[in-house]
């Protein structure tokens, strides 16, 4: 049985074509569904139609205030395309406790991060700033904590005497490509439907 992957972006989505580029290969597990954003101008709805997956727009600014209902939006359209699983791949919003209790143990992040370290925002600069002599990314499962859920895998580099916070990001960024789309076969590869 092939699982229906949904991924939601922000922005460019290099680790959503990585993702689409894994599940176009023979014999895994997850088909991608839908790429869906919170921005209408998220670059990465054109490279996902390029590949033939649906895509879907809530933009978050029509809700204002409200998230209650913006989610219940993200929600509705998730559910129309029967996803199984959501992999988040740079959504750049804060998901609820109500809305991720909905989808506990089926919906994946990737952070730029060796959590638990440096969840949240600016980790490479962080990173640097605390002399660590390793970063990296990590595939977790979301719960309501913020980039605290159970850690699926990692994968980490070597921070340089002369990094900037974006020569650091750069080489995470290769990382993220190769951690994320071997994670989400594994984890196609063993889900156990609720």
């Amino acid at each position: 049985m092939s699982l229906r992957v949904a991924i939601l972006i922000s922005g460019g989505g290099s680790n959503m074509v990585r993702l689409l580029e894994d599940m176009a290969e023979p014999g895994h597990a997850g088909t991608p569904v839908l790429v869906l954003s919170n921005t209408p101008e998220a670059s990465g709805l054109a490279k996902a139609k390029g590949f033939g997956v649906a895509t879907a727009v809530v933009d978050h600014k029509e809700f204002g205030k409200d998230r209650a209902s913006f989610e219940a939006a993200l929600n509705e359209t998730l559910k129309k395309h029967g996803v199984d699983i959501i992999c988040l791949a740079g959504f750049m919003r804060i998901l609820g406790a109500e809305f991720v209790a909905g989808w506990q143990g089926r919906m994946l992040n990737i952070h730029p991060s060796l959590l638990p370290k440096y969840k949240g925002l600016n980790t490479h600069q962080r990173a640097i700033d605390a002399g660590d002599d390793q970063a990296g990314c990590s595939v977790h499962l979301v719960t309501p904590e913020l980039d605290d859920g159970p850690i699926l895998d990692q994968a980490s580099v070597q921070v340089r005497g002369d990094d900037t916070a974006d020569d650091l990001a750069a080489r995470v960024l290769i990382e993220e490509h190769k951690l994320y789309p071997r994670v989400l076969r594994e984890f196609c590869e063993n889900f156990v439907p609720h």
